[in-house]
């Protein structure tokens, strides 16, 4: 435990308590009264609102779409479905400005909405909605249909033998089993949405804007890092109240029932009803995932003299931005990917060690590391970004002008999705396997090489694949410190949209769909390699 707890010592807890302890504390006098300044503050009361209700009807409406999608997903069985799969968890992996780019070519201006039919839907909360719901939609699908595919069909089929109803079967044997799923993926959706950022920032426009939106706001255009910091207080209390009901809603979830094979629990869909619900889905995920997919596909191909590669030849230029960068933006891809390879090294070092301490040993102080390790993805990224500035420019730390700095923040979101990747197969290794390796005289390294290793391989190369994925579109924090030199994919596409011109527009649009396709690959690669296709990510 000793190198994660110094990991996040340094790189999180302490630039986030900088920042917050310079926003609150002035010639060495504490300002309490700031808290009650901002919190009361009408505008900043409405961005709270704003925030609390958006998260609220994003989840709502993700689970209203998406739990339908579960049900198919775990008890239908129909040809392409592992495809349809890692198509519908594509949006989980992208960046949050990809996501924003590809709703602002099908709802913004001259977007596909407006040329059929005149309907503009960006900067309104429809837009925020749908494209949360875009990109939550997996979230769903795999944490309940993962549980969902493993309760025994048999018990709802005994209930109705028994006297019960299709529906009162359901409600009283299978909804109290999925319940603790449901909510655990409830909050997961409401945490990524109450800190959404690069889709609200692109989709919003000025008129709506989350704590993250605002936090950035007031930090990078601003400058007035007391209320910054005051409302980091309100949003990580409000993660860590989020993290702890997840971590218990886990736990029920764990002694819901006794589970079975997923693989025998799927059919094909018989009769005119469930053909219609697979049809239903299907027609859902076409409409909400691969359509925004595709045009934001075509419109960087649509240039001014027709379909061609106009956008991607202005790539290789800086001058074609105009001005936008110093280099061409077509090095973003290899700085992108440099920094995302770093990053994974990291946060498989980290999170691999963190893993390894969580399933040797058990007790609340533990389980005070695991939360802490979920952290990172419910803070402010922008804090953290910024926290790095003010606090790493010192030495031994002066890391400010160092490329590590910019992989440092990306393994900072990478760490949990280790953790959780690694955690359920290390707990699964038989300790008498390490026992027997010991009596034959083999040190705690050669057991851990020689049997852990070969265990846990698969899920060691899954984790590596969705910590290079996660670091690859990680915005909030890098935004702030990467150097105008050296901008990663998703900075370049923020900076492209941020200027007007259809050249900007267009090439923001090829960045964003190569960046895509990169985290298409990987996912894709991921689900091949896999073993374990239930419960979360």
């Amino acid at each position: 435990m000793v190198l994660p707890l110094a990991f996040f010592g340094v790189f999180f807890a302490y630039p986030v308590s900088a920042i917050v302890l310079r926003g609150l504390k002035d010639d060495g006098r504490w300002h309490f009264g700031r808290l009650g300044e901002v919190l009361t503050d009408p505008a900043i009361g409405h961005v709270l609102w704003f925030t609390t209700w958006q998260a609220a009807a994003s989840t709502a409406l993700t689970l209203a779409l998406a739990l339908p999608g579960a049900y198919v997903f775990a008890r239908f069985d129909f040809p392409g479905k592992r495809l349809l799969r890692a198509v519908v968890t594509v949006p989980f992996v992208l960046p949050t400005v990809v996501v924003g780019s590809a709703f602002l070519a099908l709802l913004g201006r001259g977007g596909l909405l407006d040329e059929l039919w005149g309907v503009r839907l960006d900067t309104t909360v429809w837009a925020i909605l749908l494209a949360h719901v875009f990109f939550n939609y997996a979230v769903v699908v795999r944490t309940v249909g993962g549980l969902w595919a493993q309760l025994d069909p048999r018990q709802e089929e005994a209930a109705r033998v028994l006297g019960a109803g299709r529906f009162a079967a359901w409600r009283r044997v299978t909804l109290p089993a999925l319940a603790p799923a449901v909510a655990a993926a409830s909050l997961m959706v409401f945490l990524f949405t109450f800190t959404s950022f690069g889709a609200v920032q692109i989709l919003g426009g000025p008129r709506y804007a989350t704590l993250e939106v605002e936090i950035y706001q007031q930090t990078a255009q601003l400058l007035d890092l007391p209320t910054a910091a005051v409302l980091t207080l309100v949003q990580f209390v409000a993660v860590a109240v989020l993290l702890g009901v997840h971590a218990w809603t886990v736990r029920r979830r764990e002694s819901a029932l006794k589970l079975v094979d997923a693989a025998h629990t799927a059919r094909r869909p018989r009769g005119a009803a469930q053909w219609a619900l697979l049809g239903g889905v299907l027609t859902v995920i076409a409409l909400l995932v691969l359509v925004p997919l595709v045009v934001l596909v075509l419109r960087s191909f649509d240039g001014p003299d027709g379909y061609g590669l106009t956008f991607y030849r202005a790539l290789a230029s800086a001058g074609g931005s105009g001005g936008t960068f110093t280099v061409a933006p077509l090095e973003a891809i290899g700085n992108s990917l440099a920094y995302a390879l770093a990053a994974t090294g990291i946060a498989l070092l980290v999170g691999g060690l963190a893993a390894a301490a969580l399933t040797r040993r058990a007790g609340r102080l533990v389980r005070g590391f695991d939360a802490l390790l979920m952290l990172p993805l419910g803070t402010s990224a922008v804090t953290v970004g910024f926290g790095f500035l003010i606090t790493l420019d010192e030495p031994p730390l002066d890391l400010r002008a160092s490329w590590i700095l910019v992989p440092l923040a990306q393994a900072l979101v990478g760490v949990p999705f280790v953790v959780r990747t690694m955690l359920p197969v290390l707990r699964a290794v038989d300790d008498r396997l390490r026992e027997a390796a010991a009596v034959l005289g083999a040190s705690p390294l050669r057991a851990w090489r020689e049997v852990d290793l070969p265990l846990v391989g698969r899920a060691l190369a899954v984790a590596a694949g969705f910590a290079f994925a996660v670091s690859l579109g990680e915005f909030g924090a890098t935004v702030f410190i990467a150097r105008p030199d050296s901008p990663t994919l998703p900075v370049a596409v923020s900076r492209l949209l941020g200027r007007a011109g259809e050249l900007n527009y267009g090439q923001a649009m090829a960045l964003s769909t190569i960046l895509m396709l990169v985290c298409a690959a990987a996912l894709l690669v991921l689900e091949r390699i896999r073993t374990d296709r239930s419960g979360e990510f």
